[in-house]
């Protein structure tokens, strides 16, 4: 099933993004359940949450996929949200 795991980042704190950002990356190369992501941008072009489509067994691999990133563990997100999503077209 996939996933969309939607997040918006705590104010002030895109430094914890830039320094966990290599850890980020090589987790979602390492899980291999990402099939997109990318970062929102907020009106000053900041990077500002995230977006991140996964093909997982359920949503419990979802979450725990989410609980294991490296920017959550790192504190970055104000908000966090996981919807099974379908994909329609791409």
């Amino acid at each position: 099933m996939r996933i969309a795991l939607i997040t918006r980042d705590k104010a002030g704190a895109v430094q914890t993004r830039l320094d966990n950002r290599d850890a980020h990356l090589a987790y979602i190369d390492e899980t291999g359940v990402v099939e997109m992501a990318g970062p929102f941008i907020d009106a000053d072009g900041t990077m500002s949450g995230s977006l991140i489509i996964m093909n997982v067994e359920n949503m419990a691999a979802a979450q725990t996929w989410a609980e294991n990133d490296p920017y959550a563990k790192a504190g970055l997100f104000e908000k966090v949200r996981l919807e099974e999503w379908k994909k329609v077209i791409g």
